[in-house]
């Protein structure tokens, strides 16, 4: 540790750092320099115990073992440290798979869904085409008993032409039998 802060000095005073008498002449800013030193100086201090304590703390715990054990012990944590990063993959993978099966189950739901709005909407469709057929026999059944209306209707016209003509002929007849019977009379 004395080793350390005499390299300190003696580093700074190699650097041609000012020391605390050799400032500018200005008391605050020699003051100032002082300060750092003492602070410089005292952090160099502590690291040394720290050292020393570490150096101490070392030699009371430290394992020396030869080369073939420690090549197993590195083996064995190099196989940890394979398993520890397999069994986080085993987990990332049996998250995906519940997902997977998750989403398998929606998709089933969704599609039985969609098929039974597909029978549903067959099934309208084919109430909806009978619903069509059904109205076009009706249709077809209305415009049929159209047709037989405007025959008998055009036979009841064709009749009354008869007839009127009947009538005009009989009146005509009439008109002139008359007044041959008004110019029989007279004469």
């Amino acid at each position: 540790m004395a080793a350390l802060r005499e390299r300190g000095v003696g580093a700074a005073a190699a650097s041609g750092s000012a020391s605390p008498s050799s400032s500018s002449g200005a008391p605050v800013a020699a003051a100032a320099s002082g300060e750092r030193w003492s602070a410089a100086i005292g952090n160099l201090g502590e690291l040394g115990t720290n050292v020393d304590a570490l150096q101490k703390l070392l030699s009371r715990k430290a394992v020396f073992v030869d080369e073939d054990i420690f090549s197993k012990a590195s083996l064995a944590a190099d196989q940890a440290r394979t398993i520890k990063v397999l069994d986080q993959r085993v987990q990332s993978l049996e998250r995906e798979l519940d997902a997977a099966i998750s989403a398998a189950a929606r998709a089933r739901t969704e599609k039985r869904q969609a098929e039974a709005a597909q029978r549903t909407a067959e099934i309208r469709a084919q109430e909806v085409t009978k619903e069509l057929e059904n109205t076009a026999r009706v249709f077809e059944l209305h415009m049929e008993e159209l047709r037989l209306k405007q025959e008998e209707i055009a036979k009841k016209d064709s009749d009354i032409k008869v007839l009127e003509a009947i009538i005009r002929t009989l009146s005509s007849k009439d008109d002139t039998l008359s007044s041959r019977d008004d110019d029989g009379s007279s004469e």
